[in-house]
């Protein structure tokens, strides 16, 4: 089994920047509004939703198009990695290290943080115990 979180993003170019440069994923495929990166075996899929039309519609219309603006900033995954300390490292340069979810050993067995995209997505980066 295998699972693939799907991001929302404002701007695509500025999510790779930061999936690519500062959390080590690499570009495997990328055009127009959608690009998926990959981090070891972990993947991950942008998708843009920067759709305004719903600002502009009767108040009475239904938002529709599934890509609207107000939808990045709204999602969260938890990707497993390896090298979890060294990628703390990497993003806590950023200051994009969540407040309340630093670097720690988990009861349930990760050693885990999160961190906010450029977009506030709140995304877990785990490693299992003894890995």
């Amino acid at each position: 089994l295998e699972a693939i979180p799907a991001i929302p993003a404002l701007n695509i170019a500025r999510s790779i920047a930061f999936y690519r440069d500062q959390v080590g994923f690499n570009v495997a495929h990328q055009e127009g509004g959608f690009a998926i990166l990959r981090r070891g075996a972990a993947e991950i899929h942008l998708w843009l939703a920067n759709d305004e039309s719903w600002k502009h519609g009767r108040p009475a219309s239904p938002v529709v198009s599934g890509a609207e603006s107000f939808i990045p900033g709204t999602a969260s995954c938890r990707v497993g990695v390896e090298g979890i300390d060294d990628l703390y490292s990497a993003i806590q340069s950023t200051d994009r290290i969540h407040p309340n979810a630093r670097l720690a050993d988990q009861p349930w067995g990760h050693r885990e943080f999160a961190a906010l995209d450029p977009d506030g997505n709140l995304i877990t980066f785990f490693q299992r115990s003894g890995e």
